[in-house]
């Protein structure tokens, strides 16, 4: 009997564990088609696991640390993996691979010797998906996910349109793709669940065919019909309910809903500030947003480099009177995440490419110190300043590590020449650039060695070195530049110190990666990042918003697609633009065209606004990022529209003072924008419900409980009629004419309506 009654008193105090800080949630993991290896540190670092318990045949290795996933037809599309330590369980949802085998098929004709397929699914690598010849007709098989893709045909190492296809869309840099369609053809109807909270219980509306399984924090609850929070969560100062719903067919939608002492948060104010789904950032790149202190002005005194590829004179001292000044309080902003500020080199190097344009360091990214501030952007001190006075007034601060490369005098790589990969691969190629096929080893330019991770050492060094840079100045988190080129190894290394570190503090930890989404999912797991830049949502939403001729079903279609491999509520950076892409306003102005090279652009000739509707088009493009599920992210100079080609001309010195009309109304667009974003829990943890669209109209709702926020696109030139019903129970917030249930949304403009507090 007294062994019985200690084990119910274990159970007990497990579960009801007093936490005073919100419990990083487990992000749902997708399945492989064959197998899953599941790392357990990656998700309970140094607990030790008893047992694992799962509904279908699994591998559980204690003493290495993983458990292999079986996958069968028997896996449901959603089901829960638990791991057992002293009598506690902690739940992992797993998603089952919705992948169909495909054919894809391509006539054969007598020139041709080979036939590949470079596609947004390989990440653009034909070597990857090589055709087979089988009478008439080359062949690929591959696995994929329903939904569009753009794709072009390689014909004996020729990249060209697919012409058996008539399906295309503009590649935007003065191309086409040929557009691949998998149509998921499932019968049945999964139906969106929402829910109601009355008396601190969550009722779920859903048809009978849609199922539910619903977590408080990392451990199943039980649902009956409706979910009752446990009176024990009281004496917890944070935590969170999550609900996924799915049928035999389908994966749906997710709720989500933050909890103060056991009870559902109603009001953001309420949220914990350490929340990173609150997170708006801001970037800038040192150099050229503010100088603070001309003292430490040094460019490069070298003829051949340009102005614009040359210091000009940002420090962190001018970051420092802009948060002293309330810029980024006055603009909404709560985290400033700042451009790499370790020491680069004293002179310049010559870019790979041609014309082989003489560069500075200016940009951070060639570090010939990984810890050591750049004493042009200020000093250590300086630093430590700055994150002082940011946390003083409400804002978070980021830093831009780089992790992939160093530059050549960096003692780091010359005392140990080891630790780069091969400059010469095998075929007497330089491994430059070579982004997709030599992903993991290849150099961005001669001067800049691509660090071996194969390598333990080296790994350690610089995971190291980047958790003191994040103990030393008091960091809220990274920025992780090239984050597709360096193994996933080194983001599990590094997540794992920061969590022994900090195992109580928020750090939010954001990468960059260009490719499938696929590729960018991988990487965004619970054991590695955050999130990264949803770089083709980006790419999507700016043809939509930038062009006449898109379609709005092209941008929904996309973020269906960021929901499907991210989920409908991630932490992925949506963002209005980067210091790598040309400013939309310069597309949108039609000041740059889709035709042409836009870094060329940028050295020939100065890229002007030619159509002030650009503006409007930006005030869209950041309504959009801000009123989708994700972290806004804003480009320092979005805010008022600055304009540039592509790289440097990406980088111009920011603006303050002596703004026009056009500039000034669009930093107050974005104010309010983000006014509604920090005030309303529909915008921060709202569902995503979609009301109408076409090809220049776009409506859709985010709802948490009974708030609710509609958010209406109209691209065209003409007004657009819309019809709300009970309109007069809603708030219009950006001066659109209403009567009656009729809203009436003038061209090239948006509108969001809140629901009235009852």
């Amino acid at each position: 009997m007294l062994i019985r009654y200690i084990f119910i008193l274990l159970i007990f105090v497990g579960c009801s564990e007093n936490k005073q800080f919100q419990e990083e949630l487990f992000k749902p993991l997708i399945l492989n088609l064959d197998t899953t290896i599941i790392e357990i540190d990656d998700y309970l670092l140094d607990k030790n696991i008893d047992s694992v318990t799962y509904q279908s045949d699994i591998i559980f290795n204690k003493e290495k640390r993983f458990v292999k996933v079986i996958t069968n037809d028997k896996i449901s599309n959603l089901s829960v993996i638990s791991f057992w330590t002293k009598n506690i369980k902690h739940d992992l949802l797993l998603k089952k691979n919705l992948k169909k085998k495909i054919k894809i098929s391509y006539p054969n004709s007598s020139y041709i010797k080979k036939v590949q397929i470079a596609s947004e699914f390989n990440n653009w690598n034909p070597n990857e998906s090589n055709f087979k010849l089988e009478g008439d007709t080359w062949t690929y098989e591959t696995f994929l996910n329903s939904g569009k893709y753009q794709y072009q045909i390689v014909i004996n190492n020729k990249w060209e349109i697919d012409k058996t296809n008539s399906d295309s869309t503009s590649n935007g840099i003065g191309g086409y793709n040929s557009i691949l369609n998998i149509n998921n053809n499932s019968k049945k109807k999964l139906s969106r669940i929402t829910c109601k909270d009355i008396n601190n219980e969550i009722f779920i509306n859903k048809n009978k065919e849609t199922n539910i399984i619903a977590f408080l924090d990392n451990q199943i609850i039980d649902y009956q019909n409706k979910i009752i929070i446990p009176k024990s969560e009281s004496s917890n100062d944070y935590s969170t309910i999550r609900i996924f719903s799915y049928n035999k067919d389908q994966i749906g939608n997710s709720i989500i809903i933050p909890l103060r002492k056991g009870k559902v948060v109603y009001e953001s104010r309420e949220l914990n500030q350490n929340d990173k789904f609150l997170n708006i950032l801001y970037f800038m790149l040192v150099d050229r947003f503010s100088n603070g202190n001309k003292k430490n002005d040094f460019p490069i005194d070298d003829n051949e480099v340009h102005f614009k590829a040359n210091y000009q004179g940002g420090d962190i001292e001018g970051i420092i009177n802009k948060i002293n000044s309330g810029y980024f309080n006055k603009l909404g902003i709560n985290t400033i995440w700042l451009s790499p500020i370790t020491q680069n080199p004293l002179h310049a190097e010559i870019e790979y490419p041609e014309p082989k344009r003489k560069y500075s360091g200016y940009h951070g990214y060639w570090p010939i110190s990984c810890t050591q501030i750049d004493h042009r952007f200020g000093s250590s001190k300086d630093l430590e300043n700055l994150v002082s006075l940011a946390h003083k007034n409400n804002l978070k601060v980021i830093l831009d590590y780089v992790s992939n490369h160093v530059h050549e005098s960096n003692p780091l790589i010359i005392n140990n020449p080891d630790w780069s990969t091969n400059l010469m691969l095998e075929d007497g190629r330089e491994n430059i650039r070579i982004w997709d096929e030599h992903r993991l080893t290849t150099w961005f330019d001669r001067f800049l060695p691509t660090i071996d991770y194969s390598n333990k050492d080296a790994i350690d060094v610089m995971t190291d070195s980047a958790l003191y840079m994040l103990e030393k100045y008091n960091l809220d988190g990274f920025r992780h530049d090239a984050t597709k080129h360096i193994p996933k190894l080194f983001w599990k290394t590094l997540t794992k110190k920061i969590k022994k570190k900090y195992p109580n503090k928020s750090i939010y930890q954001i990468g960059e990666t260009f490719g499938s989404r696929e590729l960018i999912g991988s990487y965004v797991q619970t054991g590695q990042l955050d999130g990264q830049f949803d770089f083709n949502l980006y790419f999507d939403s700016r043809n939509v918003f930038a062009k006449d001729n898109s379609n709005f079903n092209d941008l929904h279609s996309s973020l269906m697609q960021s929901f499907k491999y991210y989920g409908d509520h991630s932490l992925m950076g949506n963002i209005t633009g980067n210091h790598d892409i040309p400013r939309f306003i310069s597309y949108a102005s039609n000041g740059l065209s889709f035709n042409e090279d836009e870094k060329e652009a940028g050295w020939s000739r100065e890229v002007k606004i030619l159509d002030t509707l650009g503006y409007n088009r930006l005030r869209m493009l950041t309504a959009f990022i801000t009123t989708i599920p994700g972290i806004p992210i804003v480009y320092y100079g979005d805010e008022i529209g600055l304009v540039g080609a592509g790289d440097p001309d990406n980088r111009k010195k920011m603006i303050f003072n002596d703004l026009n009309n056009f500039q000034n109304k669009t930093k107050e667009n974005l104010k309010k924008l983000l006014d509604l974003r920090n005030n309303r829990m529909s915008l921060i943890y709202g569902g995503f419900n979609l009301i109408d669209v076409t090809s220049d109209l776009y409506i859709y709702e985010r709802n948490y409980f009974e708030e609710k926020s509609v958010v209406i696109f109209n691209k065209s030139d003409e007004l657009k009629e819309v019809t709300i019903n009970n309109l007069e129970e809603y708030n219009i917030n950006f001066n659109s004419k209403s009567d009656k249930n009729i809203v009436k949304i003038k061209p090239y403009n948006f509108e969001i309506l809140t629901n009235k507090e009852k």
